[in-house]
């Protein structure tokens, strides 16, 4: 009864579920920005004047775009699974003096939680009783080793990591037993503090939506000013209103790239599926380009940069073999039959490894010399001894407690323990004695053990530094421990302050004042974690990056992008991905506004000359969405070019189109439409002027066509860049020349475009002056980059 009326009061021992995305919030999402409504705004426009085709293309590219996007990000979230998966399913608990197990959401204050190898703790509490007890933390606390306990209070201002007589809901046992009255349940954790500050957080605006966004505004502000000069222009003329609408309705079609949201979508989930090959899974299709973007990288240490298992790395010994089979002997783990399911203490699982390297295995060790008595560790003698049917007694510990009690082999003993431990390593020394009694005894050697880093995020963190990316570690593990890996991994190099890339002790908090503090700066953070701790500081960054394998569910679902193989290194693939992917999307970009500005061009000086128009809104949707966007996708499919990692990040200020790209965007889009209006001014002479349209029409596609070839790269010319490295661009020049001829001479293409049927001599024209922009770009590369 008491029970229950404490459950009534406090409520079930659950975290508050973390809230999830609708269907119809993610296809909504699909629908921001400035550029996205102008489009609706022409697709309104255009329905409105009966205009039936261009509505319909409009609205179709616009279909397209939200479609793809959506089944991207829905598909993604829905693959991670719910915050609750991080309670214990159920615990054992001492109620009306029996024990019982109940589910661990009917846990309340109160409850004497009882405790042994392999449970996951069910709540948090203070300990009553603790035997050889250790807890796995590394989930809260980042700290890699487990965590002996003790009942010896500590006081309430003392560090997480460093509560020895408590235990925490979600964190395991793994070794020995204990019990716990429960302090707190559900929220009031300090799990459930982590849940809180997660939900505080919110997401953050890449980059690429913030430079998309400027660039719609922009395109906005300009439409809709050459819009009101050409209607005042057409209305000062005596031009009739409906006249001038057509002539208003053109140019907006013209100055609006209306492929793009859908290309710059496409080329992101190409990117997606890029970088799913190199382990990377992406929840939000922007933080694939966020990756390139990124100035720092913040790394958790244990499972990121290091294995997440611990391993014997140096032995101190005369006779390593005698040692090794020894620390076999004096143990409790047991190592699984093929390589997993190992269970016990994970350094006694490191001893035992180290051992099997050498052919030693403890079930030999065993039968050869049964156990005749035993003294478990403990807090206070910070050691444990067998003692075997030979008579020779096993003994293991920490120096400070087996040193003393040695009468040889510790010569220059104390002087290893130190080196060792300045090296970040935990230290256990080994020796054997004769009888049952702990003193006289014979020391074999030390033993350094520690989570190994990872070979390959050693050269990753090379390369993130040689792409002027700075890796900073923190995590919640000691600072000595912390300082040796990341000297080892290359994060701090001689002569370097670790104050600026290395933070141990490290709270949840705390993580997620560095992000904050390290935004405010102006970098683009990258953070990386697999505790629940680090999930609130995932959130906070601008990318969260977090374990698959070793990582918790909440850390997933508070993520953008997951790695599979818990790599670091593959951070560094997913940047260069990223890399590629802007200088992608920067290309198509200019490639598209530099014919905008073509038509832009043929448009208004038609109509400040008071010629007729040159090209019908249909015409430039053609071009806008076939004959521009069919190849500006292709381009978006360019791999990433070699030594794209060799160049520090852009400045996070720099924009997508800077002074460069706008030059020549100005200069191309003014060479395209010279020809184009050449082109119709020389066939309007004759005065047809269906038949000039369609020269007009025909020239500006084939000058967009045969330009996308230029557009691969800025200082190469086509063969340099590697002429079959994007076939794709290949096939859709030949593919789209060949549909626009075809337009040209088919009955019912001409009457749904509206023009006149061209001879073979001016289609040659046509696609002789559609060479010359591709001409002059790719023989400017020559004269200004070959020198």
């Amino acid at each position: 009864m008491e029970a229950a009326r404490r459950l009534g009061e406090v409520g079930p021992n659950e975290l508050a579920r973390g809230e999830r995305a609708s269907a119809s919030k993610f296809l909504a999402d699909q629908f921001k920005g400035a550029l996205i409504w102008l489009l609706l705004g022409a697709c309104v426009i255009s329905a409105a004047l009966g205009e039936v085709a261009d509505a319909i293309a409009i609205g179709a590219i616009l279909l397209l775009n939200a479609l793809v996007g959506f089944f991207q990000e829905y598909r993604a979230e829905r693959a991670v699974v719910a915050l609750r998966a991080m309670s214990a399913p159920r615990a054992r608990v001492q109620r009306d003096g029996h024990s019982v197990v109940i589910p661990a959401a009917e846990v309340v204050p109160g409850d004497l939680l009882l405790l042994e190898a392999g449970d996951i703790v069910a709540a948090d509490g203070r300990l009553r009783e603790a035997h050889a007890l250790h807890t796995v933390e590394s989930l809260l606390t980042g700290e890699s080793a487990p965590v002996e306990k003790e009942t010896l209070a500590t006081g309430p201002a003392t560090l997480l990591a460093d509560r020895k007589d408590c235990v925490f809901l979600g964190t395991a046992v793994a070794s020995g037993r204990g019990v716990a009255e429960v302090a707190a349940t559900g929220m009031r954790t300090e799990m459930g503090k982590i849940a809180g500050l997660l939900a505080a957080t919110g997401t953050t605006e890449t980059p690429l939506q913030r430079q998309l966004e400027n660039v719609g505004r922009t395109l906005l502000v300009l439409c809709l000013g050459i819009v009101a000069v050409v209607s005042a222009v057409g209305l000062l003329r005596g031009m009739g209103w409906l006249e001038v609408f057509l002539y208003a309705v053109a140019l907006a079609v013209a100055a609006v790239p209306e492929g793009l949201p859908a290309i710059v979508t496409i080329a992101l989930a190409l990117g997606v599926q890029r970088m799913a090959s190199r382990h990377a899974i992406v929840r939000r299709l922007a933080s694939v380009e966020t990756l390139g973007s990124t100035t720092v990288i913040c790394t958790d240490k244990t499972g990121t940069l290091t294995t997440g298992r611990m391993e014997v790395r140096d032995l101190w010994a005369t006779d390593r073999r005698e040692l090794l089979r020894v620390a076999a002997g004096c143990n409790d783990a047991e190592l699984g039959q093929t390589g997993a399911g190992d269970v016990g203490d994970p350094t006694e699982i490191a001893l035992l490894r180290a051992a099997a390297l050498q052919g030693i295995r403890r079930p030999d060790v065993e039968r050869e010399a049964p156990r005749r008595a035993e003294t478990p560790f403990d807090s206070t003698r910070k050691r444990m001894s067998i003692l075997r049917a030979d008579g020779v007694l096993y003994v293991k510990g920490a120096p400070e407690s087996l040193l003393p009690l040695c009468t040889s082999g510790t010569a220059s003993a104390v002087a290893a323990n130190q080196e060792m431990a300045e090296r970040g390593l935990r230290v256990l020394a080994v020796a054997v004695g004769k009888g049952a009694l702990e003193s006289d005894l014979e020391l074999l050697g030390l033993v350094g053990i520690a989570d190994p880093p990872r070979p390959e995020a050693i050269d990753a963190i090379a390369r993130a530094r040689g792409a002027g990316i700075r890796t900073v570690m923190i995590t919640g593990d000691h600072p000595a421990t912390a300082l040796a890996i990341a000297r080892e991994m290359g994060i701090v190099r001689a002569g370097e302050d670790p104050a600026l890339v290395l933070h141990a002790r490290v709270t949840a908090e705390e993580k997620i004042e560095i992000v904050r503090h390290l935004k405010k700066q102006g970098e683009i953070v990258a953070m990386t974690g697999d505790g629940v701790n680090d999930a609130p500081a995932l959130r906070e960054a601008h990318i969260g990056i977090a374990m698959g394998r070793g990582g918790t569910e909440v850390t997933r679902e508070a993520s953008d992008m997951i790695l599979t193989d818990d790599n670091f290194a593959t951070i560094v693939a997913a940047v260069e991905e990223g890399r590629g992917i802007y200088d992608n999307i920067r290309k198509a970009l200019v490639y598209l506004l530099a014919g905008n500005t073509g038509e832009l061009g043929v448009m208004l000086t038609a109509s400040l000359l008071g010629l007729p128009l040159p090209l019908l809104p249909l015409h430039l949707l053609w071009v806008n969405l076939v004959t521009d966007g069919l190849p500006a996708l292709a381009l978006v499919m360019d791999p990433p070019t070699p030594g794209v990692l060799d160049r520090a990040p852009r400045p996070p200020t720099e924009p997508m189109l800077g002074r460069a790209q706008w030059i020549r965007i100005l200069w191309v889009g003014a060479l395209e439409a010279a020809l184009v209006l050449t082109v119709f001014l020389a066939k309007l002479g004759g005065g047809d002027v269906a038949l000039a349209r369609s020269l007009a029409f025909s020239t500006l596609v084939f000058c967009e066509l045969f330009r996308a070839f230029a557009e691969r790269s800025r200082k190469l010319v086509y063969w340099q860049v590697g002429a079959f490295t994007n076939v794709h661009l290949i096939a859709v020049v030949a593919l789209s020349a060949l549909v626009q001829i075809s337009i040209d001479h088919l009955a019912f293409a001409r009457s749904f475009f509206r023009i006149e049927e061209m001879s073979g001599a001016e289609t040659a024209l046509c696609l002789a002056v559609g060479l010359i922009p591709v001409t002059v770009l790719e023989t400017r590369k020559l004269l200004r980059f070959s020198r």
